[in-house]
């Protein structure tokens, strides 16, 4: 079976998402849609992805452009089983109509609210909830970083509290118009809405998040504390546990990560995807084991790390794989994370 796709919004989350299901075995990328010219709409005629209007949209600054359209977005989703909607943040719920008018299923993106799919999703964590669902919703960055590592923690140790303190970006590397800014901004949302999140993932899980902004586009860091009910040995048993589940990447002192920059170096050398880093990054130096509470630091890229979930929501709603190692595996191979 091949699953006709369809990608709504073709900024920073959507351009390698079209590009991820391009890559995918069992998936066709039949169109993606766009508002307004750009470099990006360029790209994708370049790269032959057939381009629509989406939204309230002109035809009349493509063609001033010398783009192509292939149609509209009423006329893409006639086409499709699915459409991962990847269109800015609260512009999602209202094109969910329009989906559900065509009859087809959806994919929303974390920074809609939980309600507007039947459930929420991260392919650890939860694969089984989005079988056979119309509408998931894959939740945020920083909730895929936290429920990535809280499927590590939770299987193998119960956890009593886990207090997570987000460091975040203060945008992305190509918006402009939001910075820079000297300063570090508290988020004044306590807790942050991070913690509730996850928990539509985990609902039982005991997590209270706090964050800050601070003045750099390339990465989230979490900087975490969790107290266990029945602790790991020691951080080696905890660090094992991570190293042998997709989709973390451990730097050992030897390599000479730091922090952020040199990660995204390794990923610019490495070269996978737009020179991404889709794993959850930790560091061998940057865990601790203390009696029952274990501290551990953990750097999430923001603009790529959502790619492969939305890869494995497609193949959960369509029943395309036996389980969810099935599934990341195929994924994973193809987008060229390597494995565990």
């Amino acid at each position: 079976m091949t699953i006709r796709v369809a990608v709504n919004g073709y900024g920073t989350i959507g351009k390698r998402v079209a590009d991820a299901v391009a890559l995918q075995p069992d998936m066709k990328l039949v169109g993606v849609a766009k508002t307004r010219p750009s470099f990006e709409a360029g790209r994708a005629a370049a790269k032959g992805f057939k381009l629509y209007l989406s939204g309230g949209g002109a035809l009349e600054p493509f063609h001033t452009a010398g783009i192509p359209i292939a149609g509209r977005i009423e006329d893409l989703v006639r086409e499709v089983d699915v459409v991962v909607d990847a269109a800015p943040e609260k512009v999602g719920r209202e094109n969910a109509k329009l989906y559900k008018e065509a009859g087809i299923r959806a994919i929303f993106q974390g920074g809609e609210k939980p309600d507007v799919a039947e459930v929420s999703f991260n392919a650890l964590a939860n694969y089984e909830a989005a079988r056979g669902k119309h509408t998931v919703r894959v939740v945020s960055c920083n909730t895929t970083g936290l429920s990535r590592a809280a499927s590590v923690l939770t299987s193998r140790w119960p956890i009593e509290y886990w207090q997570a303190t987000i460091v975040r970006r203060a945008a992305d590397p190509a918006e402009s118009n939001r910075g820079p800014i000297n300063g570090i901004l508290p988020t004044f949302q306590l807790p942050s809405h991070h913690g509730p999140d996850v928990r539509t993932i985990f609902p039982q899980l005991p997590i209270a998040t706090l964050a800050v902004v601070v003045p750099t586009t390339l990465m989230h860091v979490h900087v975490n504390h969790v107290q266990f009910t029945t602790p790991p040995r020691d951080a080696a048993e905890m660090l094992a546990g991570f190293r042998g589940t997709p989709r973390f990447r451990i730097f050992a002192p030897w390599e000479g990560v730091d922090g952020t920059p040199q990660v995204m170096e390794f990923a610019r050398d490495r070269g996978v995807g737009h020179q991404d880093m889709m794993e959850n990054v930790l560091w061998e130096n940057g865990v601790r084991l203390d009696g029952q509470n274990a501290y551990f630091f953990q750097a999430i890229h923001q603009e790529s790390i959502v790619v492969p979930e939305n890869i494995d929501a497609i193949r959960a709603m369509f029943d395309l794989a036996p389980d969810a190692a099935h599934s990341i595996a195929i994924t994973d191979r193809t987008l060229g994370i390597p494995a565990p």
